[in-house]
């Protein structure tokens, strides 16, 4: 049977989102239709664009630039902070509607979905599905969704990628050479910029050229990922829509800080806060950690971390906690510190894991945690955790195979 996928992408999330979180809360001005832009806190030295206005990017302001250029370019610019609570709450609204689909969807990315629709249409035409979810997202939720559709993965992310914003297109294989092989090289998607300048030598200039070389020449160029960009560009892709929660492998997270702090009494509240927040997580996914790890950089950006094993596989954020301090007692230098980050690695499942009579006997602790966390998942991460009353912005280091 042939597949039947969508791609579902929203257009300007986190703009989007924080404008519709704003109107919500009673703002008149939608900053969609404004010179804004999303961006970090400058005084907190982590002031750079996040997303952007139309208007504002009509001035050739761009994602990623410091916020203080941004400004040079548009002087009436306005700046939002983003709020990552927030835009986690709209993507699950969005999950949750296109659930009423199928139930085989992955979670590509916090504004991505692709959808396996084969044998959920029902008799009905799969464009005709795509574009009742975008007028859905539209009208039910009030921001606005590009829809990819295709028979692979692959032709719906790229189709989803073709003119935005609020738009479905289809990219079958009988479009290829019409719709994708006259891009260029670089709108392939997994092809990183590096590999442009190499295919423009070898006078490869679209995603075309790619497709009509002999696999052979690219894979002898590029290995196994010249063959993949040639199967790509043939719109060849076999894997499947994804809807199993792959466990992380490692949790960490990591504050950039207000200001440097200048003594360990002044770093210990903040591994507090991070240590608090790993063991929500870890709590979360039903796992527990065998190794902590703690990172410091100093204002001169230098980076050294420390690693101990716990005595015994823990979620205890006390646990955590406890060995964290001696690891920061331990490696603190006297420097100035603008980065703290905690980590926990070699993760295992509570349930695979025999814990010692030391962990399993402090249920008192646990019981303590589990209200902590259920106090968390109703009002959120900073309502109890100390960050809130440090005022810093915890930020997720990026999981291995986070979900």
């Amino acid at each position: 049977m042939e597949r039947q996928i969508l791609h579902v992408d929203v257009n300007n999330a986190f703009l989007s989102w924080s404008a519709i979180d704003m109107l919500e809360n009673g703002s008149e001005i939608d900053i969609r239709t404004i010179p804004a832009i999303i961006g970090g806190d400058e005084s907190k030295r982590s002031g750079i664009v996040l997303a952007k206005s139309p208007i504002a990017k009509s001035f050739g302001i761009v994602t990623g630039e410091p916020i203080y250029f941004a400004k040079k370019k548009c002087p009436g610019l306005q700046v939002f902070r983003g709020d990552f609570e927030i835009y986690h709450n709209y993507s699950n609204k969005l999950y949750n509607l296109l659930l009423e689909y199928t139930d085989v969807i992955e979670r590509f990315s916090i504004d991505e979905c692709f959808l396996d629709m084969t044998g959920f249409l029902r008799g009905r035409d799969l464009k005709e599905v795509a574009c009742e979810i975008n007028k859905r997202v539209k009208e039910e939720l009030h921001f606005t969704v590009n829809v990819g559709v295709a028979h692979n993965k692959l032709l719906a992310k790229m189709a989803s990628d073709f003119e935005k914003p609020d738009k479905v297109h289809t990219l079958f294989e009988n479009e290829l050479e019409t719709k994708m092989w006259t891009l260029q090289t670089s709108e392939l998607f997994m092809l990183g910029r590096k590999t442009v300048p190499k295919l423009l030598n070898m006078q490869i200039r679209t995603i075309g050229d790619i497709a009509k070389t002999d696999k052979m020449v690219l894979a002898k160029k590029f290995g196994k990922h010249g063959q993949m960009m040639w199967e790509y560009a043939n719109g060849i892709d076999n894997s499947p829509v994804n809807n199993k929660v792959e466990l992380p492998k490692s949790i960490g997270n990591s504050v950039t800080l207000p200001s440097d702090l200048k003594s360990i009494a002044e770093i210990h509240p903040v591994v507090v806060a991070l240590a608090e927040k790993v063991g929500y997580r870890l709590r979360k996914y039903k796992l527990v950690a065998k190794v902590v790890n703690v990172q410091l950089r100093t204002k001169d950006f230098v980076d050294y971390s420390h690693q101990k094993h716990l005595p015994f596989a823990t979620s205890s954020t006390k646990e955590i906690l406890k060995l964290a301090n001696e690891i920061l007692d331990i490696m603190y230098k006297n420097e100035s510190i603008r980065l703290v980050g905690l980590r926990v690695d070699d993760l295992e499942s509570e349930d695979e894991v025999q814990l010692s009579m030391f962990s399993s006997g402090n249920s008192k602790q646990s019981n303590l945690d589990k209200t902590l966390d259920e106090i968390t998942n109703r009002f959120g991460v900073t309502s109890i955790t100390r960050a809130s009353r440090l005022n810093i912005k915890l930020n997720n280091k990026k999981e291995k195979n986070e979900v």
